[in-house]
C-alpha cells in the first residue's frame, strides 16, 4: 500500500554561476554601504573643519597692544587710560569707528562693572589720508578710555581691568593696577 517514498528526488547542487551572482550582490551591497559611510564621514569632516575655523576665530584676538599704557590723574583719582592698539599679524581689519559702536570698551574693578565706557580714537600711523575709521595692518590707533564718570572714581593702589570688546575675535584684556599715589600721568606697565 505505501510505497517507497524518495524525499529528496532530483535534487541537484548549486552551479558556479549561482554562487558568482549571490557573492556579486553580496560585494554590490556592502560597496553601497562603504560609499554611504565614506560620505557621511567626508560630510561630518567638513562640518568638523567648519567648527574648528569658527573656534580658532572666536578664541584669537585680532588687536593687541603697542607699548605702554597710560593713565592720566586729577587729584586722587585717574580719569583717564591711554594705550596703543594695532592689528596682531594676518588679523582682519577692525572698525574702531566711536559712532558705529562695534568695539566696546568695558571696566570692572573689585567694586564695579561697566560695559561701555566712553573712549575717543586718535590715529597715530594711518594708511588713509584722512584716516577712515577700519584699524588695517600697519597702523596705529591710540584709544583714550574716559574713567572720569566712574562711581567710586579709580583711585591709588586699585586693580583694574580694561575688555576691548570686537564684534569678531577674543576679547582684549588689559589688567593693571594704579600706583601708590596718583600723578598728572603715570606709566602703568
Amino acid at each position: 500500500m505505501f510505497g517507497k517514498f524518495s524525499m529528496h528526488k532530483d535534487e541537484k547542487g548549486q552551479t558556479a554561476l549561482e554562487t558568482a551572482i549571490i557573492l556579486i550582490a553580496f560585494v554590490v551591497v556592502a560597496s553601497v554601504f562603504a560609499f554611504t559611510i565614506l560620505s557621511a564621514g567626508s560630510s561630518s569632516t567638513e562640518k568638523g573643519k567648519q567648527a574648528i575655523q569658527a573656534g580658532l576665530e572666536g578664541v584669537q584676538s585680532s588687536m593687541n597692544v603697542k607699548g605702554s599704557i597710560i593713565a592720566k590723574g586729577s587729584g586722587t583719582s585717574v580719569t583717564d587710560a591711554v594705550f596703543t592698539l594695532s592689528l596682531v599679524a594676518g588679523g582682519s581689519p577692525v572698525n574702531l569707528s566711536t559712532t558705529a559702536k562695534e568695539v566696546v570698551v568695558g571696566y570692572k574693578d573689585a567694586k564695579q562693572f561697566k560695559n561701555d565706557v566712553p573712549w575717543t580714537i586718535t590715529w597715530i600711523v594711518s594708511k588713509q589720508t584722512p584716516a577712515d575709521d577700519m584699524l588695517e595692518e600697519g597702523e596705529l590707533a591710540e584709544i583714550d578710555v574716559n574713567l572720569s564718570s566712574l562711581s567710586p572714581a579709580l583711585g591709588a593702589n586699585t586693580a583694574f581691568n580694561l575688555e576691548i570688546k570686537p564684534p569678531t575675535g577674543a576679547v582684549l584684556n588689559i589688567n593693571r593696577t594704579t600706583p601708590p599715589a596718583v600723578q598728572t600721568v603715570m606709566d602703568l606697565n
